[in-house]
């Protein structure tokens, strides 16, 4: 008689909820556990080859611009953001049951067929408590996802009001009033134009023209002055930019056809007051409500320039404020000390500014003031300054910070950000800032001398236009050296006199000449009085010292002539600089305006 068999030792049982905690902290994981190779790799791919494509993107756009990407497709992202939570829970459930199949058939007694799966009470609350928890996740990203949603609705929206999400200032007075425009004498409303947009949106190919604003809207404001306004113009070709500021105070600015019923040929107000007048005219502008404002400083600066503006993005200077004190302030390299003895302050005293030259790491108020402080300075020098905060706060954005402060930018963001940029366009925009060369950006700012004339009518301080000239540079804007410009830039600011005299015995050559050094950005007369003699070259004689005070309008003569530059001493000389013709001075005269 055979001893009885010994009964084999039953194989160790796995626990089905610890199949599902390893799903819920990646997929594949708990049927790894299990061993079910087959399904563990199957589950595990998808996320892992998603990932795979979100880090190349992350490494080949960086972090911001991956974010906006994400932002721009965020309907996608919230649909995606469902398909994952059934995903995760259907692996968490599936590898539940793998492990409880398993189990069950371990547990057989010899007899053939499956054996029925036994559910373990607390185990099921395992799985549930896991579901759960897959749940929450997703309802935090669904939730912030909406959130994000709605203040990218607003921000789009022109008429979702955000002024009152401000906090007032207790100390808030009126808004600065040292720019005042005259008031205007306009025809009764008429029929309203077709509410149609009047620029094509921008097809990826051709030169892309953004309006900057900036605006001095307080808590309750229902309108306001456009105090600042750049056109961002880049060519997707050469990758090249170009920052076109119009002061404030510019008087007479060309209309569109449609509007010149209403307004006449020109906007004879200061062109900061236009958003408010044109908002209450549909008889003259495309949209309704505050997107007529926007509308008409994209048509009629587009009508200035000569530009196709396809969209405007706008910021108001309280929500700047808290936007980079968010970001952590920004460092600005001053370039000329700033010194306001009148700077209008929230109380509507006048509050005594002095900001160093040199780098000077900046809070949101004093990033303001910098770059609002107009007196004691020109609107060059102002203008200058708004493009160097906007350029500087652009390279200086930290992901890390941007991410760790995203609620409150956000907020920031809500109330005080408007724009007409499409969500579809984002991707494309982004691909091609990421090409820019920062570093050779192109500034202008249209302010006189060069491009207009200051003056007083009526008491009232505004700048009359150089419009062919402005149109001009427009058009050339990429083609000119950076250096040159950079050089007529300083000549300007310097605002030297001279006299030229035709000493050559060409008829005319002196008024030709004048025209030319004003295109480069001199001031000049010509002269009806001529030499004793005609002359050989030209002769360029700086009196009195001057030199010392127009060092860039010297070296722009000499460059232009050929010639070095003599310096005289005579009191009887009131001007500047004398640029006498000779037989060898060279034919210039200035590109015909578009």
């Amino acid at each position: 008689m055979q001893p009885p068999e010994e009964a084999r030792p039953r194989p160790r049982q796995q626990s089905a909820f610890v199949a599902a905690f390893l799903s819920l902290i990646f997929p594949g994981l708990g049927h790894a556990y299990a061993r079910a190779w087959t399904r563990a790799v199957g589950f595990a791919a998808p996320p892992l080859l998603l990932l795979a494509l979100l880090l190349g993107v992350l490494l080949k756009m960086g972090p911001i611009d991956t974010a906006i990407t994400i932002v721009a497709n965020l309907s996608l992202i919230l649909v995606a953001n469902v398909v994952a939570l059934i995903y995760r829970a259907v692996v968490a459930i599936d590898a539940y049951r793998v492990v409880a199949f398993v189990n069950a058939q371990a547990e057989g007694d010899g007899r053939l067929g499956r054996r029925p799966i036994r559910l373990n009470p607390l185990s099921v609350a395992g799985l549930a408590a896991v579901c759960l928890v897959i749940a929450g996740a997703h309802v935090v990203v669904a939730e912030y996802g909406g959130g994000v949603q709605s203040y990218v609705s607003c921000i789009q929206d022109p008429n979702c009001d955000t002024s009152a999400d401000a906090t007032p200032n207790p100390s808030d007075g009126p808004i600065s009033t040292d720019s005042p425009t005259p008031t205007l004498s306009l025809p009764p409303v008429g029929t309203a134009i077709p509410s149609t947009v009047a620029v094509a949106p921008w097809n990826g190919t051709d030169r892309l023209n953004i309006l900057l604003l900036g605006v001095d809207q307080r808590a309750g404001d229902s309108t306001f002055n456009t105090d600042t306004m750049i056109v961002v113009s880049i060519d997707p070709v050469t990758k090249n930019v170009a920052l076109f500021s119009l002061p404030r105070d510019t008087v007479d600015v060309p209309l569109p056809a449609s509007a010149q019923g209403v307004f006449g040929s020109v906007y004879q107000g200061k062109i900061n007051s236009l958003w408010t007048n044109a908002r209450n005219r549909p008889d003259a502008f495309p949209g309704t409500g505050n997107a007529r404002g926007f509308n008409a400083l994209k048509e009629t600066l587009g009508t200035l320039y000569h530009l196709n503006v396809q969209y405007y993005v706008m910021v108001n200077f309280q929500g700047f404020k808290k936007v980079v004190d968010t970001l952590g302030g920004v460092t600005i390299d001053v370039q000329n000390p700033v010194v306001d003895d009148r700077y209008p302050a929230d109380d509507g005293t006048d509050l005594r500014v002095y900001i160093p030259a040199g780098v000077q790491h900046m809070t949101g108020a004093q990033a303001l003031v910098y770059a609002r402080s107009r007196h004691g300075s020109n609107d060059f020098d102002r203008a200058s300054r708004q493009q160097r905060v906007i350029l500087s706060i652009r390279q200086q954005a930290s992901p890390q910070t941007v991410l760790a402060n995203l609620q409150p930018l956000l907020d920031a963001l809500k109330s005080s950000f408007k724009t007409d940029i499409p969500l579809d366009k984002l991707p494309a925009l982004i691909q091609l800032s990421s090409q820019i060369n920062t570093a050779n950006i192109r500034s202008y700012v249209f302010s006189p001398p060069r491009f207009g004339t200051e003056g007083y009518p009526g008491g009232v301080y505004s700048i009359q236009p150089n419009v062919a000239l402005i149109r001009s540079t427009v058009a050339n804007a990429f083609k000119i050296d950076p250096k040159l410009e950079q050089l007529r830039d300083a000549v300007s600011a310097e605002d030297g006199t001279i006299w030229v005299v035709n000493g050559s015995g060409k008829t005319g050559q002196a008024n030709t000449l004048v025209a030319y050094l004003e295109y480069e950005g001199l001031t000049a007369i010509a002269q009806t009085q001529r030499p004793p003699a005609l002359l050989a070259k030209t002769q360029i004689k700086v009196y009195n010292g001057r030199e010392a005070e127009l060092p860039a309008t010297v070296a722009l003569l000499e460059k232009v002539f050929g010639v070095t530059a003599t310096f005289v001493t005579d009191p009887s000389v009131t001007v500047d600089i004398i640029v006498t013709t000779g037989k060898a001075t060279p034919t210039l005269t200035p590109p015909p305006g578009p």
